[in-house]
């Protein structure tokens, strides 16, 4: 298996050398993930969000150095996540879902985009609340994040309503 991460062209200029051109291999269970960069206290952090469920897994404070091991920062991140969402599952089976990851360029996708700006700015709300990395409390603001309500399906009834983490859990069960 292998999981395509589409990354925004901000964080394309940032890790050119991970960058596929082509993208041939079966997707996972999981689907694609958008990723994107943001910065608190001159730090590089990436947002990164499932197409599939919109949920988010936050990567902090990542180097150039890291990007060798970004696929084991990424599975541990994520089911640190996992589990802090209530979520429990073996890391085995989510290294098995994952698979391999293939960054990709940006594949415009106008609905997670516009989802990931969303939560950009919840992000800088926290970041003048809290003041510094050290202080933010990352997986309680991605947590935050993944219980707020989104829409999913197609037309504006209330059945269409759910959110992040209650989307995982359905996936993952599958």
């Amino acid at each position: 298996m292998r999981t395509p991460i589409h990354t925004s062209k901000k964080l394309e200029k940032l890790v050119k050398k991970l960058i596929k051109t082509d993208f041939n291999g079966k997707c996972g269970l999981l689907g694609k993930w958008n990723a994107t960069v943001f910065y608190v206290d001159r730090k590089k952090c990436w947002l990164m969000s499932n197409a599939k469920t919109q949920y988010l897994v936050i990567l902090t404070d990542i180097k150039t150095a890291d990007l060798n091991n970004i696929e084991e920062i990424f599975k541990n991140a994520f089911y640190g996540q996992l589990i802090y969402d209530g979520i429990i599952t073996d890391f085995e089976n989510i290294n098995a879902i994952i698979g391999e990851l293939d960054f990709l360029r940006t594949d415009n996708d106008r609905k997670t985009n516009g989802f990931q700006n969303h939560r950009l700015q919840d992000l800088d709300w926290w970041k003048y609340e809290f003041g510094s990395l050290e202080n933010m409390p990352i997986k309680d603001l991605t947590n935050r994040m993944n219980m707020t309500p989104i829409q999913l399906g197609k037309e504006l009834k209330i059945s269409d309503f759910t959110d992040s983490i209650k989307e995982m859990k359905k996936l993952l069960k599958e």
